[in-house]
Formats: C-alpha cells, sequence, structure tokens
C-alpha cells in the first residue's frame, strides 16, 4: 500500500498592507510584502476512490466537512477543470486559529492544490494551479509557493520570489475570530475610490535582517484601524507586543487578529513568547522565523 502524500500548510505573515482602493466591481486592491512562518497545518492524501476529509489537531473544533471547506472546495475546483483527475481521502491536522489574518484556510487550499498536483503529474508551475487557486480565494495564489514576495490586485498578481533575510518573531491570537468583510466594512471605501498609490513595481529583497526591519518601519497595515474598531483586543495584543523587551516592531497581520513582534534574534523572541504565553494563557502564542 503506498504512502500517503504529506505537505504543510505554512501560516502566511502580512509584512505589511496597504489599500490601493476598491474597485467599481467592489473588490478592494491590496498590495503587501508576505513572508511565511515555520509554523502552520498539516495536510496529508491518501489515494483513492471519491473525495472526503478528516480533520484532527487543537483547532480543528468548529470546522466543518462540507461544501464550505477549503480543502474540499480547492479539490473540487481542480477536479471540475481536470475531469480524469485522481482523487482520494484528505486528512488535516488543524494547528493554525481559524479567520486569524494568517491564511490558514488559503494555505490549506494550497496544499491541496499541492498534493493533487504531485498525485496526479502537474507540474508546479502549470498555469492551472494558479487559475484554480485565485478562483477558490484571494490568498490562496501566494500560499501554492509559501515563499516571500509581492503580492497585489486581489491576490492574483504575484511579484518574483524574494528572498529575504530570516525575520525572528513572535505570532500572537487572541481567541477572536475577524470577518474580513468585517474589516472591509468598517474600512469605509466607496466604490471606485482610490486609497493610497502603488509602491514600484520591483521590490529588491534587503540584504540583511536589520535593513528589512528598518525599512518595514516606514510601512504599515491600513487594515489594522478598521479592524481594531471590529475587535478591539487587537489594541490590547499590539501594545503588549510593542511593550516586549527587545521588540522592533510590532503590527497585525491581514485583516486579524493575529498579530506578530519581530526580535533581533532567536532568544529575544523564544523569551518574549514564553513571558506573553504564561502572562495570557488563554492566547495562541507561537515563536516562530519568518521568510
Amino acid at each position: 500500500m503506498a504512502l500517503p502524500l504529506t505537505t504543510r500548510a505554512r501560516a502566511k505573515v502580512n509584512l505589511d498592507l496597504r489599500v490601493l482602493g476598491r474597485r467599481v466591481d467592489g473588490y478592494h486592491e491590496l498590495e503587501s510584502l508576505v513572508a511565511f512562518a515555520g509554523v502552520g497545518d498539516t495536510l496529508s492524501l491518501d489515494p483513492g476512490a471519491g473525495l472526503s476529509l478528516t480533520l484532527a489537531g487543537p483547532r480543528a473544533q468548529g470546522l466543518a466537512v462540507d461544501d464550505g471547506n477549503l480543502v474540499l472546495r480547492a479539490a473540487r475546483a481542480l477536479a471540475a477543470a481536470r475531469p480524469d483527475l485522481r482523487l482520494g481521502r484528505f486528512h488535516l491536522v488543524k494547528r493554525l486559529p481559524v479567520a486569524s489574518g494568517i491564511g490558514g484556510g488559503s494555505a490549506d487550499a494550497a496544499a491541496t492544490l499541492r498534493l493533487l498536483a504531485r498525485l496526479n503529474g502537474i507540474g508546479p508551475a502549470d498555469p492551472l494551479l494558479r487559475e484554480v487557486a485565485a478562483s477558490v480565494g484571494a490568498d490562496v495564489p501566494v500560499c501554492l509557493d509559501s515563499r516571500a514576495r509581492l503580492m497585489a490586485g486581489i491576490g492574483e498578481k504575484l511579484g518574483p520570489v524574494l528572498r529575504l533575510p530570516p525575520l525572528f518573531a513572535v505570532l500572537v491570537n487572541p481567541g477572536v475570530g475577524v470577518e474580513t468583510v468585517a474589516v472591509f466594512r468598517a474600512l469605509g471605501l466607496k466604490a471606485g475610490e482610490a486609497a493610497s498609490e502603488a509602491r514600484a513595481a520591483t521590490v529588491a529583497a534587503p540584504a540583511s535582517a536589520a535593513k528589512l526591519l528598518d525599512d518595514l518601519q516606514s510601512t504599515t497595515n491600513d487594515l489594522a484601524a478598521p479592524a481594531r474598531r471590529v475587535a478591539p483586543i487587537i489594541g490590547e495584543v499590539l501594545e503588549r507586543l510593542a511593550a516586549l523587551p527587545g521588540c522592533r516592531l510590532a503590527r497585525m497581520s491581514g485583516s486579524g487578529a493575529t498579530c506578530f513582534a519581530l526580535f533581533d534574534d532567536c532568544t529575544a523572541s523564544a523569551a518574549a513568547a514564553k513571558t506573553l504565553a504564561s502572562e495570557r494563557p488563554s492566547w495562541w502564542v507561537r515563536a516562530t522565523l519568518l521568510r
């Protein structure tokens, strides 16, 4: 019997996020420098007849195995595009918080497409994967490779892969799910309204972590203020992260509520995570490496 295929679904972290405006069709144009963490979910695929999904892990409670599940949606979307697609039984070990701004569901969907591509001999650069990924969700295309890059548009425009220097980080989620729709509603842009200009088309990776940290000081997450209105606890998380010894930058990822703090080295980030986890045992706290 063949062993199941397995892959990691790593957390996506928006190092910055700019809202360029709202299109006339209602979608928001974004621009974000994205990195990926060393923490994530695990997805496996046991090839066989039909399509099914089982769930396990500390964050599986509350997830449904229904038509809204992104693993099943991604599998069915690819199967619709490739009628001869081999499927099977998926098993998801859920470790990332749900509706948390770090692309957990999108990473799971992208992992689904990677596993099905491996099973069916579809090359990782096949345009079909990117096309299907974009149809499933805005963050799914960038999660396909799970490598640092600039993403823009509604997630479909991806810059070249960037070799970012490793960043020592602490990720924190206070246990509050935040709906992206509610955050954009609180942002309050009207259809056709512009917000800010796009950055230069070419973004070079800084040569050092120190330079990257300095560069990030001049950027922001435009969704942080509306997200704090939707979930005020985000403000508490950011304030506590900023006060941790050695914190160089504290910021929210995506539309929240997960926030992150960046440090100069792993000793400082590990100590900060230990301190915060003891102070807030109900919060999800993880020291990790972003790259």
